[in-house]
């Protein structure tokens, strides 16, 4: 790792801070709870708008059509045009997740 710093004494480095968010992402065939990775200065959307091919997911669970548990994973990466819509965990209200938790 390196470090530098300007004149300013603002310092830099080749780590990149990211805040987690748990998530649920539906694709176009499975739906992935698991947390997404932002940078604290940006939004969930600003995250999905970066111009790469595929997103990151770690501790993700991978679901079938039908609510069955197809995988568990520390990481995974989903390709960004197969993805439906996101909902960060903290958004969902009053619903029951896969297994009728609330």
């Amino acid at each position: 790792m390196t470090i530098e710093f300007d004149d300013k004494g603002k310092f830099f480095t080749d780590v990149i801070t990211k805040v987690t968010v748990p998530a649920i992402i539906q694709t176009v065939t499975q739906r992935i709870h698991g947390k997404l990775h932002v940078r604290p200065d940006q939004r969930l959307k600003d995250e999905l708008d970066i111009n790469e091919k595929f997103l990151a997911v770690t501790d993700a669970t991978i679901y079938s059509f039908d609510g069955q548990v197809l995988y568990q994973c520390k990481f995974v990466s989903i390709q960004r045009t197969q993805i439906v819509w996101v909902i960060p965990e903290s958004e969902v209200l009053g619903s029951t997740n896969e297994s009728g938790e609330k």
